[in-house]
């Protein structure tokens, strides 16, 4: 992804792709335990205070997978008209269902934006909960609020390459696939189709 993406789509995006293609044909997903969950968000130090330190249990992992599949379900609907990624295609949830959701993960823990401006940087915001450390969930959550909001919605798009399961950001107006692996897969699939001898 660019460095242009703001935080909040950054993670927003971030949180989708945990569910991923595996390699083989299949769907792999990289928060099935919490260990994989407090590996995903100690590799994002600016999603919580004292990432490093965070280590997830049964009831974190179970928010934060409830929470990407609304997640999920708002960027199938975000896409349209186009085809969701396939990974959910059968499975999405209703999108009053995916904004409820939504909605009630963000407002778990109330936060408000703090300006920091250190002397050798440029000014940055970030958003600091009121009272304590401010919940995963609803981190994640006014995350993907900011970035459904925002102008960088229009630019998401589900991969069509074979067996891609990737949502992305459109960087340039002939972008089709998430990767260059994708596109090179996506024409290599194209060509076996077109040469491909009748039974």
């Amino acid at each position: 992804m660019q460095d242009s993406l703001s935080r909040d789509a950054r993670i927003a995006l971030d949180l989708a792709l945990t569910v991923r293609h595996d390699g083989h044909g299949g769907v792999a997903d990289d928060l099935t335990d919490p260990a994989g969950l407090t590996t995903w968000v100690r590799a994002h130090p600016d999603t919580v205070p004292d990432a490093a330190a965070y280590t997830a249990d049964a009831e974190a992992l179970t928010a934060v997978r409830e929470l990407r599949a609304a997640v999920r379900a708002l960027f199938a609907r975000a896409v349209r008209p186009a085809e969701p990624s396939p990974a959910d295609a059968a499975r999405l949830l209703p999108v009053p269902e995916a904004l409820a959701r939504l909605n009630a993960a963000a407002a778990r823990t109330p936060t408000v934006p703090v300006l920091h401006w250190p002397d050798d940087a440029d000014p940055a915001l970030h958003r600091q909960a009121v009272h304590g450390d401010p919940e995963l969930t609803a981190v994640l959550a006014q995350a993907a609020v900011a970035f459904l909001a925002s102008p960088d919605r229009q630019r998401l798009r589900a991969c069509r390459a074979p067996r891609c399961v990737r949502y992305f950001l459109k960087e340039h107006p002939r972008q089709e696939w998430c990767t260059p692996s994708c596109g090179n897969r996506a024409r290599v699939a194209r060509h076996h189709e077109r040469h491909r001898k009748p039974a």
